[in-house]
């Protein structure tokens, strides 16, 4: 059979599996996703009265907390910019929560505003339909439709793993941080961990504490500042421009942290703030890597020009050998691969084309995002509070023309 005919098979077979599915109604906004933003969304929604669905491909809430981060996470922030909307963390919780802890934060979250999410439905496909003015979302199961539709799957949906040059031929082990939950494993080994974001520098200074020895890639330039410091600016912006409060931010920097060029550890001159604006990079946040740096625990190198079956070719020329690889190279949207009409909203990479502070309302009708603002999660409360609003506004409206049109009904059975 070839190719052509193949294809024609499989599109005959995937129509045939959606006539299968049971249909669903859902009486409000669909949510994919019930991480922060899915749950954010839905609690706001329910303080106007608006019922939600939300759609979990795993078996728990925020999954990717839950199963694809370090034990030693904490958050970056001081926990009073990582709340969701109406409900604070408990008074004797720590100023930076630990992974544990914000998990139980997001669970009784979850419980107080009754959220139920639907788990093992992993959505195939999501379509609108402009003739009725409805979105259609696919599962295994099912076939939820609805007049809304809230994206909340977020900007950190699935790893993103580079292109690296031999990295397949590696015969000792390759591991995303993802998958890597501490560094007892790697003790004793040489570990090559490519790249110098929080993750990057977490994952090292884990691996030194284990007695392991780390080789931390730099790929690009990153700025790094004290986590007390980050959020005093946090702060800041509620009265400053960004702009200053960069200005603010890279001063205090240099003076608390010194010079850190001869560490290998460039500084980019655009502000930190600014930088995750336009990048979506997120400042690096001190937690103690960098006194390890200093005292040579950790070693600093430049780009990977190639991966060997022993270990690594860097850009300077260098050559070494390692037992194991760490890619601490972030996450990135999985949009694409299930949203089939969002191409007037979504980028090739799945972010919204409109940026902040507009980004959480689709061009499609219907449809809305949140958890995509590259501003943590004060964005996501923000963009959950704007979508609740809106689709709330909607749903009032339609619900004066239904009970109007029911008091017409009414009005001429009492007539006749």
């Amino acid at each position: 059979m070839d190719s052509s005919r193949k294809e024609q098979q499989q599109d005959q077979n995937q129509k045939e599996s959606k006539k299968k599915r049971t249909g669903v109604w859902v009486n409000g906004p669909i949510i994919v996703g019930a991480g922060p933003s899915g749950l954010a969304a839905a609690a706001c929604l329910s303080q106007h009265g608006v019922p939600s669905l939300i759609l979990e491909k795993s078996d728990c809430i925020a999954s990717l907390w839950q199963y694809k981060t370090y034990d030693r996470l904490k958050l970056h922030l001081p926990k009073q910019f990582c709340q969701l909307p109406f409900l604070g963390f408990p008074e004797n919780f720590p100023k930076y929560p630990t992974k544990h802890q914000f998990v139980s934060y997001l669970e009784s979250y979850a419980a107080h505003f009754n959220i139920r999410p639907n788990f093992n439905q992993s959505v195939s496909s999501a379509e609108f339909d402009p003739a009725k003015s409805l979105w259609r979302v696919h599962t295994d199961e099912f076939v939820y439709i609805s007049r809304w539709l809230i994206v909340a799957t977020g900007e950190n949906a699935e790893p993103f793993v580079p292109e690296i040059r031999g990295l397949g031929k590696f015969k000792g082990k390759v591991v995303h941080t993802s998958d890597y939950k501490s560094a007892k494993e790697f003790g004793g080994q040489k570990v090559l961990v490519v790249g110098c974001g929080n993750s990057g520098m977490e994952v090292s200074l884990d691996l030194c504490r284990n007695n392991a020895v780390p080789y931390m890639v730099v790929r690009n330039t990153r700025e790094m500042f004290g986590m007390s410091t980050f959020g005093v600016a946090m702060a800041l912006l509620k009265w400053l421009p960004l702009k200053m409060v960069d200005r603010v931010l890279l001063l205090t920097a240099s003076f608390i942290l010194g010079s850190t060029d001869e560490l290998g550890l460039r500084r980019p001159k655009t502000g930190p703030l600014e930088l995750k604006n336009v990048t979506g990079k997120t400042p690096v946040l001190d937690v103690g890597a960098l006194s390890q740096i200093r005292s040579g625990k950790i070693k600093v190198m430049e780009g990977v020009k190639e991966i060997t079956k022993c270990g690594a070719k860097f850009n300077n020329g260098q050559e070494k050998e390692f037992d194991s690889i760490i890619l601490a190279t972030g996450y990135k949207s999985n949009v694409p691969s299930w949203l089939k009409q969002g191409s007037n909203s979504f980028t090739e990479d799945g972010m919204p084309k409109t940026e902040f502070p507009n980004g959480w309302k689709g061009h499609e009708k219907g449809l809305y995002t949140v958890g995509f603002t590259r501003r943590g999660l004060q964005g996501t409360s923000s963009d959950a509070v704007k979508i609740a609003a809106d689709v709330a506004s909607q749903w009032r409206s339609a619900e004066d023309c239904s009970n109007s049109c029911h008091s017409h009904i009414i009005l001429l059975i009492g007539e006749n």
